[in-house]
């Protein structure tokens, strides 16, 4: 007897049992497969003419080997030059039908939450719009975040509809390729320059210069040589999360009664505590971008498994130092960040510097960056946002000349340049 299919179609009156040959069923799968392929074949055609190296990418492409075509990601409603305006652009939702793991790990993580952060800047509006949406400035990187609906719309309204994937950020469209993004040159776009130059940082570190070397095949490909992947994506997990986060502050406070006064001093111009350290509505934009660890649990997982990972290569007892003199560095810059923002804290109080409209409070705002009133603010704002971040940041990175050249002894200039500039400033109020 041959091979069977029964097949039940349902209807709200009666079952209808009908038996097909697999021949039949087998035929209608390659019709359609043969139907797909002709579209796939069109979207070449059409596009080697026009857009030649996307194509040559797909080609050399797990997908194109996997027969994942242009209408899985882009729809197939997209068929002349006349109706591009119907290709889809793809989304982390698209991703998610094949990569659920990969796309729910990273919806967990901070690069999900950097465009929300992003806007969440209280000048975030008063930059050039190339800038932000049209993603030339800040938008270039923070557009790895993940966005609502109501964010796409207005994206596309004002023209700018591309690098809505979020995943094509590190995998690069349309090669979508693992083992690029693999490499720390994955990550050297947006982890560079001026607030956070992790590329220069570790590339020039121990570490990097191993991988560089590796890379030139001058180290054999067995020789440990950590990338960023290997400290920031343990085992693969797209979550990409570290114990300080991006501002390097958290609860709960030290024990050190010092740095709990400092940090303090840091979470009120940050504008999560009010000048008199009561908490703000930044706070619930803080714990939902997920930019600081709020318990000392949460803490103690990531510390954990950066230890674990170190351990790969050192023992415990260095990996745990090394770690602290990074949580140390935290502390002293801190003090320098603290006393700074004190002294334009009281020409505030003093009537020197008149509260600005758009500020909440008589206390200078960190975030305002470079949109900060006046020279010394602008001043405090570098302390902190370029400054301070190199200090810890090339502390972590084993980096020297960053913690120290570029970090710490720029911190001690800027206070120097701080306490003359106020000095000057109250000298010239009495006048």
């Amino acid at each position: 007897m041959n091979s069977v299919s029964s097949i039940y179609f349902q209807n709200s009156n009666s079952t209808l049992k009908g038996e097909v040959d697999m021949k039949t069923i087998l035929s209608i799968l390659f019709f359609l497969s043969i139907s797909i392929s002709a579209y796939a074949a069109t979207c070449i055609e059409c596009h080697r003419q026009i857009t030649p190296n996307i194509v040559t990418d797909w080609q050399l492409s797990k997908h194109s080997a996997n027969d994942v075509d242009c209408s899985v990601c882009h729809g197939d409603q997209h068929t002349d030059a006349s109706d591009f305006k119907n290709a889809l652009i793809p989304t982390p939702e698209t991703c998610k039908l094949c990569h659920e793991t990969q796309v729910e790990q990273f919806s967990k993580g901070k690069h999900a939450m950097a465009w929300a952060s992003l806007k969440a800047m209280p000048t975030f509006h008063m930059q050039p719009m190339a800038m932000t949406e049209g993603m030339k400035g800040c938008g270039g990187c923070h557009k790895i975040g993940l966005k609502s609906e109501e964010d796409i719309k207005q994206l596309k309204s004002e023209g700018s509809g591309f690098g809505l994937a979020s995943c094509d950020a590190c995998h690069t469209r349309h090669t979508f390729s693992v083992v690029e993004a693999k490499q720390p040159q994955a990550c050297q776009t947006c982890h560079m320059g001026f607030d956070h130059p992790q590329w220069e940082m570790y590339s020039s570190s121990k570490h990097g210069v191993r991988n560089s070397l590796k890379q030139m095949d001058l180290l054999p490909e067995s020789s440990s040589a950590p990338t960023c992947q290997t400290c920031h994506m343990q085992e693969g997990n797209h979550e990409v999360r570290t114990a300080w986060g991006f501002l390097a502050v958290r609860l709960p406070m030290p024990e050190d009664k010092q740095w709990t006064e400092d940090r303090v001093t840091i979470l009120q111009g940050l504008g999560v505590l009010d000048p008199q350290g009561n908490p703000t509505g930044r706070l619930d934009v803080v714990k939902a971008a997920d930019v600081a660890r709020l318990t000392q649990e949460a803490w103690q997982t990531e510390r954990d498994k950066m230890i674990k990972t170190c351990g790969n290569c050192h023992s415990e007892n260095f990996a745990k130092g090394e770690l602290e003199k990074g949580d140390n560095m935290i502390k002293e810059a801190d003090h320098l960040m603290a006393q700074g923002i004190k002294i334009i804290a009281g020409l505030y109080q003093d009537g020197i510097i008149p509260k600005p409209e758009a500020y909440a409070y008589n206390f200078p705002d960190l975030l305002t960056f470079h949109d900060a009133p006046t020279s010394i603010e602008q001043k405090l704002f570098v302390m902190f946002l370029e400054h301070r971040m190199r200090t810890f940041q090339g502390t972590f990175h084993a980096s020297p000349d960053y913690a120290l050249w570029y970090g710490w002894s720029e911190m001690q200039q800027d206070l120097t340049e701080i306490k003359e500039m106020a000095m000057q400033m109250r000298k010239d109020f009495k006048q």
